[in-house]
């Protein structure tokens, strides 16, 4: 469906966890039963579906409840945030430190009464489980549309576990992070359009040392940039808080032999 699972290793693991034959499962994909193996309703489908028994008992939702209230930030994970055990885990686990929260998480692979007791609780089928204040918010899928649009930043804000940040001070903050800064669409090394790899490999070939902001991981920073600066379109490259311009006028100056000093001055 279009999300990078991982690679060899991250899908061996899933594999031998259970994991993948549950993402195929959740997202809808239809896979061919054999002898020993569980047709997709045998298990439960959807976000609703979960395996087993549809009630706990006191004692483990009592437990689920006291993990889930452990820190203002919990995130239920396959592994731990330095190691994850799967693709959605660590995509989290970077928005989660991408986003300066300090949270506590659990391995669901290391006890199996709360993986599956957590699947009845929350309603939610699938890992990871991203709790807020003792509220749900929701897995991978959730979390990233949240973070893209700006609402995962508006509601730990909110909720009083990171300081509300006017989006004027943010993109201040963000433009005066490096001396040289370039809002760009995609990553250095996996640009998502002709303007802005250009204006990488410009500066790299001119030996120019850079931080890079994906504006298409973030609405609120792409819309808000084009008025801050008052630049409607991307790349945009900042020296010292100050802009520069986009691709056409960092090209010109290339051309003219400019660039590097301009980025020195």
């Amino acid at each position: 469906k279009g999300e990078l699972l991982g690679g060899c290793d991250i899908v061996v693991a899933m594999h031998e966890s259970g994991e993948l034959m549950e993402v195929f499962r959740d997202h809808g994909i239809p896979f061919i039963s054999k002898q020993n193996v569980p047709s997709p309703g045998a298990q439960g489908s959807g976000k609703g579906g979960v395996a087993g028994s549809t009630t706990l008992s006191a004692e483990l939702a009592s437990r689920l409840g006291t993990l889930i209230n452990s820190s203002s930030v919990v995130l239920f994970m396959k592994g731990k945030p330095e190691e994850p055990k799967c693709g959605f885990s660590s995509k989290v686990v970077d928005l989660l430190k991408q986003e300066k929260v300090e949270f506590q998480s659990f391995d669901v692979l290391s006890d199996d009464e709360v993986r599956q007791g957590l699947k009845t609780f929350s309603n939610w089928s699938s890992y990871p489980q991203l709790y807020v204040k003792g509220q749900l918010i929701g897995g991978s899928d959730i979390v990233l549309e949240m973070h893209k649009s700006g609402a995962l930043r508006k509601v730990l804000a909110e909720k009083g576990v990171i300081q509300e940040e006017k989006l004027e001070d943010r993109l201040k903050n963000l433009i005066s992070s490096s001396p040289v800064m370039l809002f760009m669409k995609g990553k250095p090394d996996a640009p998502s359009c002709g303007f802005s790899s250009k204006v990488v490999n410009a500066l790299r070939e001119e030996g120019i040392s850079f931080a890079s902001f994906d504006i298409l991981s973030d609405e609120e920073v792409r819309q808000g940039l084009k008025t801050y600066s008052n630049w409607p379109t991307f790349p945009q490259l900042y020296y010292k808080g100050e802009l520069i311009g986009g691709c056409d006028i960092v090209m010109e100056l290339r051309k003219a032999g400019e660039l590097k000093s301009t980025l020195s001055e």
